[in-house]
């Protein structure tokens, strides 16, 4: 990404707002017009995104009115799902036609390791805005650090998320089993939250764009009585074991009215479709993206961050060709 530790500050826009604009696309599962991804001809779309509370559903929500009121013959609707390796693997069965992902997760999945046992025929239409890694622990303990963990109750996200590669990932760089040296709670994000809350957990570990409604209702609730982890130390041994795909970023201090700006970890996403999806139709999302960029900003603020000039870069992950050509031109507009 072109500014990996831009310290810009995000306004936080109307939770009710956004939540109000999602809701319109609510969960889905398995499409009912098979073959609407490659028929050209129209028909009803299923987009993975994430957990109610997290930027993938809200922002897939309103990708999913987008293609709704301008592509001609097509219905989307978004689902609720535990976000990147869930939608992968949907993708993969035919459950979801459009995924969300967080890069890293894509890179496991085209290269067949990690979560994946073999390749996954996957392609992008699109970088989309990067992840930050959002790690609270609850301010009166002595958790200074990841290898503090040892011992203590963690989310680290739910089963197949993209937030649970990254924590185990985060763990293993601190030199701790994410498995044995930890009492990991796979919860998703409105869980996570609830047991913070509840006093059942120690911290829990989240990537999401920025602001995130489940961390901001956290901060919100609990105040000062939770704290932010900075996690920057991993990252050389991140990127050591798992290549550049990580970069270092910023959460400015009034995304969620902290004290001060918290250095974090960022990693790209990415909306991903099945190999064999039209060219066509993934050209027109491809463009809605980014014609129509405004109304996902109003969604919520962490599509600022899709930048035109890294929209292609979605390497290793191939672009779909129509998405390719959709974004050539784009760059080439005056």
């Amino acid at each position: 990404m072109n500014h990996p530790t831009r310290t810009t500050r995000l306004a936080v826009p109307a939770l009710a707002f956004a939540l109000a604009l999602a809701a319109t696309a609510c969960a889905g599962g398995k499409q009912d017009d098979k073959g609407a991804a490659n028929s050209g001809k129209g028909g009803r779309l299923t987009i993975a995104t994430g957990p109610t509370t997290g930027v993938y559903y809200q922002i897939g929500g309103g990708l999913a009115e987008l293609i709704s009121d301008n592509l001609d013959g097509y219905r989307a609707t978004a689902a609720t799902t535990g976000a990147s390796v869930q939608n992968i693997q949907g993708l993969q069965a035919g459950s979801y036609d459009i995924a969300f992902s967080l890069l890293d997760t894509a890179q496991d999945a085209v290269e067949g390791k990690g979560s994946f046992d073999t390749p996954q025929n996957v392609e992008a239409l699109t970088r989309l805005y990067p992840n930050y890694t959002q790690i609270l622990v609850r301010a009166d303990s002595k958790i200074a650090s990841l290898q503090d963990m040892r011992g203590k109750r963690i989310s680290t996200g739910a089963p197949n998320s993209g937030t649970e590669v990254i924590a185990r990932r985060l763990l293993s760089a601190a030199g701790l089993d994410p498995v044995k040296d930890v009492s990991a709670q796979r919860l998703a994000l409105p869980e996570s939250v609830d047991a913070m809350k509840d006093n059942t957990i120690d911290a829990l570990i989240w990537s999401g764009g920025l602001p995130t409604g489940g961390i901001t209702d956290l901060v919100t609730s609990l105040k000062d009585k939770v704290r932010f982890l900075d996690v920057t130390a991993q990252l050389p041994a991140l990127s050591n074991t798992h290549g550049g795909v990580y970069q270092k970023g910023t959460i400015p201090a009034a995304v969620y009215h902290q004290p001060a700006d918290v250095p974090t970890i960022v990693v790209p996403n990415v909306l991903l479709v099945k190999k064999g999806f039209d060219p066509r139709l993934a050209g027109k999302i491809a463009d809605l993206v980014y014609d129509k960029k405004n109304a996902l900003e109003k969604v919520n603020a962490a599509a600022t961050e899709i930048d035109p000039a890294q929209a292609g870069n979605t390497a290793p992950v191939p672009l779909n060709p129509g998405a390719a050509n959709a974004l050539k031109a784009l760059t080439q507009r005056p």
